[in-house]
């Protein structure tokens, strides 16, 4: 039935989620068009891949469209949308499409309140510089690759899970991390337990021979451990933590740490990112790697020479003695 789908319209394909999905289609032979309010970075990147961009919102603008796909940004009375759904035209959240790629790979899901983008960015450049060539969706630009998506010619297909609307439910990945949970897009969710059980049923989508890595430093990701049904890899800085890291040091702009699983020492690590919440987005890596039989040598040297994302902690010189950085994440600490 999916040959029966070629051209596939983005209403906000602005946003850098909706252009690397755009660009993902692209790159698999889909006709792709797009709106969006004004030009910048990401429309001038999928033009250049091959989308044809029309600027403001028209009803004409879905014309020839087989599916339309629209941003959690966008208001249901777009007059794209009321078109689309008056003609019978599938309407789809950027998640459900996310999740229908997903379908035709092995998927690695990373989902939290807080670093996601990094930790999704640190996986796939472990997964790249492996050989393993995955497809990637990134919410942010991976400074290695240019850009927030790529497709790839392997199995895998890593990509940043989006907990903001509930859309994070359309995906089945084989891989679920959870980063932390906190009470935030109280706009969508009613209180924090909400918001845990939208994370039990995402962690619980894995399927039986799937894994599920989740933080045990966060109080509320252990709570809902006995909730999740599904195998389970903790990681983090306490004892019990079935990846441990131990001994993190933060020297300038690195840091430093080791790593011993269920009891076993997995040596030294750096990697090129401050903080201690920087070292526990490389041990999610570093137990997904080692789900997926990475190793270890390979992880180490990607984790080393990490180039980052950009304006997640990007530092961009120094004036009259301070230094600048460019951060864009809602939470950098």
């Amino acid at each position: 039935m999916r040959h029966k789908v070629r051209n596939i319209h983005f209403v906000g394909i602005g946003g850098v989620g909706m252009s690397g999905i755009a660009e993902v289609l692209l790159d698999h032979g889909f006709g792709v068009t797009g709106s969006d309010m004004r030009e910048n970075e990401y429309t001038r990147h999928s033009t250049a891949k091959g989308a044809r961009i029309l600027f403001g919102h028209d009803a004409a603008h879905v014309a020839g469209a087989d599916v339309v796909v629209f941003s959690s940004a966008v208001p249901a009375k777009n007059p794209e949308l009321v078109r689309a759904r008056a003609e019978g035209i599938p309407v789809i959240p950027r998640a459900e499409m996310l999740g229908e790629l997903m379908r035709l790979k092995d998927g690695i899901a990373i989902a939290g309140s807080h670093g996601k983008t990094t930790t999704t960015s640190l996986v796939a450049t472990v997964l790249r510089g492996a050989g393993l060539d995955p497809t990637v969706v990134i919410g942010g630009k991976l400074n290695a690759l240019g850009s927030g998506a790529a497709r790839g010619k392997g199995d895998l297909l890593v990509a940043e899970a989006d907990e903001s609307d509930g859309s994070f439910l359309h995906l089945v990945p084989a891989i679920a991390v959870i980063t932390n949970i906190d009470p935030e897009h109280l706009d969508h969710y009613a209180d924090l337990e909400e918001i845990q059980e939208a994370f039990v049923a995402f962690a619980n989508h894995v399927p039986f021979y799937g894994l599920v890595v989740a933080c045990l430093d966060h109080p509320n990701v252990q709570s809902i451990l006995p909730r999740i049904e599904k195998r389970t890899a903790t990681y983090g800085l306490t004892a019990q933590a079935d990846y441990r890291a131990r001994r993190p040091e933060v020297n300038g702009l690195s840091s430093t740490f080791e790593v011993e699983r269920r009891g076993e020492s997995l040596g030294a690590f750096e990697v090129r990112m401050p903080g201690i919440h920087n070292v526990l987005n490389a041990v999610a890596t570093i137990a997904v790697a080692d789900e997926l039989r990475v190793p270890l040598d390979a992880v180490r040297e990607a984790l080393r020479t990490f180039s980052g994302v950009q304006r997640r902690f990007t530092v961009l010189g120094e004036a009259g003695g301070v230094t600048v950085v460019d951060d864009y994440g809602h939470h950098p600490a």
